[in-house]
């Protein structure tokens, strides 16, 4: 089922995942504006690559400080 949105010929897809919204818009669109998308949706996974590369990197010296009877003690009555 798809409801359009006013003249832009955009259409919300109910039964579809936005990931395969995302497939269907970008089917419209000209090879110039598909590159500039493609340029953008790489620096996107580029991004979360490196946020969850500190997350992990950052984990074991988290642990070390939040992993202690002290803290545990702390935050038993929340």
């Amino acid at each position: 089922m798809c409801i359009p949105l006013g003249e832009l010929g955009i259409g919300v897809y109910l039964d579809m995942s936005e990931k395969e919204q995302l497939k269907k818009e970008i089917d419209k669109l000209s090879d110039h504006r598909a590159r500039e998308i493609l340029d953008y949706v790489r620096f996107l996974v580029k991004q979360e690559s490196e946020t969850m590369t500190s997350t992990i990197v950052s984990e074991p010296s988290l642990a070390r400080e939040w992993l202690t009877s002290e803290e545990d003690e702390a935050w038993k009555d929340l």
